[in-house]
Parts: C-alpha cells; structure tokens; sequence
C-alpha cells in the first residue's frame, strides 16, 4: 500500500490532518520532524542553534530516505522537505505525495505564540513567512495533489484527500 507524503508550508495543518487520515484509514502516523528529534535526541530548534538549517536540512534528506521505504503510512514531514529534488524523490517512490497549501496569514494566525519555528523568530513574522512562501511555491507545487487548506478543518481536508486518492490508485 502507498504511503500518503503530507508537503506544505509550516501551519498548513500536515499534523493535524495526518492525524485525521491516520485515523480514518488506519495507517500508521510518521512525523519526519519528531523521527528526527528522536534519533538526534535534541529538538529541531536545538538543531537549527547548535548545527544550523544546512545540517538540519541533511538529517531531512536522510530521514526522506528512511521513511520511503515505508508501505501504508501517513507521513507527515517538515515544511522546507521539498527543497532538494531527491527528498521528493525518495518519498515519491512509493508515495502519493499531497501539498497542503496556505495563505500567509493563515500562517500567521495558525503559529503565532509559538516559539518551535525557528525560522519564524523573527521581527516581521508575516514578512518572513512572505518571503519563505514565494521561494518555495514551485517545490510546493511539484506535488501529486494540491489541496487549499484555509478555512477548512483537518477532517474536511482529509475528506478531499480521500477522495482524490480513491481516483489515483
């Protein structure tokens, strides 16, 4: 059974959402950020202080290539995984690969008061989540499935991911 790849920008709802199909479906839930703050015992804002995003954005790349080789699972991953081409290689090789897409101030709304995005502590959040958007809007858009997220509960979003994986398989 394929593997249903969560993409989107931080606070597209990628956790929440995997949740809801992990639930329904059936499948087991992969969280690539949580896989990786468990293997490097530190959580990513230690990572991203101590090493930097380069060295964060290698131990995305591995953990793409660890979890590929899943069958069945939701996974989850982190909003900058499509990056590097080969990341959405691996986790395409036997995944459907789904882009959760957001407005900038969704973002905003969605992770203000939190201090676990480090590329969000900033002086103009908005600006900052602008900016990150439009650089990766065509990795975003590399997906197999593109789904609007605002405004929309995580089980009307995974209604519309089911729905459209019932035509792809």
């Amino acid at each position: 059974m394929k593997n249903i790849v969560l993409t989107g920008f931080m606070g597209a709802g990628k956790t929440s959402v995997a949740r809801e199909l992990s639930s329904r479906l059936g499948m087991k839930i992969v969280d690539m950020d949580d896989e990786i703050e468990k293997e490097q015992g530190m959580t990513i804002n230690d990572i991203f202080a101590r090493f930097g995003e380069e060295r964060f954005r290698e131990l995305e790349s591995e953990m793409a290539k660890k979890v590929s080789g899943l069958s069945g699972a939701v996974i989850s991953t982190g909003g900058g995984i499509v990056l590097r081409k080969e990341n959405i290689t691996h986790l395409r090789t036997n995944g459907h690969v789904v882009c959760l897409m957001v407005s900038p101030e969704a973002v905003l709304k969605r992770t203000s008061g939190s201090d676990v995005r480090p590329l969000l502590n900033v002086n103009d959040p908005l600006g900052k989540i602008k900016e990150l958007l439009d650089h990766r809007m065509p990795f975003y858009k590399n997906a197999d499935i593109i789904i609007e997220t605002d405004d929309r509960s995580p089980r009307q979003v995974a209604d519309e991911i089911i729905e459209e994986l019932k035509w792809k398989e």
